[in-house]
């Protein structure tokens, strides 16, 4: 079953995530106190937990965060998420999948420089926050 392998946030952006136990999911909004949340279509970003191992066979020493992710998912195939699905974490919260990937820093993000890759540009996922509340690392998320 789908899950939840860690919550990230960061006071700033551009900079690494630091992972927390639970997060509050604001409707319309974001990750409170994440510097990613906003009025806008990329508030809550995911990345699979199955990709992050990939790039820790380089950097056996990379810790959650690191791509600015906000949710690691285990068990859930990001890959396959159209456009517009929509996935429920944990009892209440609810997401809407707005884009898959994106650009990578004009200078290329830490990742890249120290492998020659980075991940989030092809398996980042990006969603909003349809229905709020709070969210749990080990919560199981549901495609719905």
């Amino acid at each position: 079953m789908a899950r939840v392998e860690a919550l990230c946030i960061s006071d700033r952006k551009g900079a690494v995530k630091t992972a927390v136990p639970q997060a509050v999911f604001k409707q319309g909004w974001g990750i409170e106190d994440d510097a990613h949340a906003g009025a806008w279509h990329r508030q809550v970003s995911l990345l699979a937990g199955e990709s992050i191992d990939r790039v820790k066979e380089l950097l056996p020493e990379l810790e959650q965060g690191a791509f600015a992710e906000n949710i690691i998912t285990r068990e859930l195939d990001l890959a396959t998420l159209p456009i517009g699905n929509r996935l429920r974490i944990g009892d209440s919260v609810e997401v809407e999948i707005t884009q898959i990937g994106k650009e990578c820093h004009n200078s290329g993000c830490a990742i890249k420089k120290a492998t020659g890759d980075c991940i989030m540009p092809r398996e980042g996922v990006f969603a909003k926050v349809l229905v709020g509340g709070t969210v749990t690392t080990g919560d199981t998320i549901v495609r719905l």
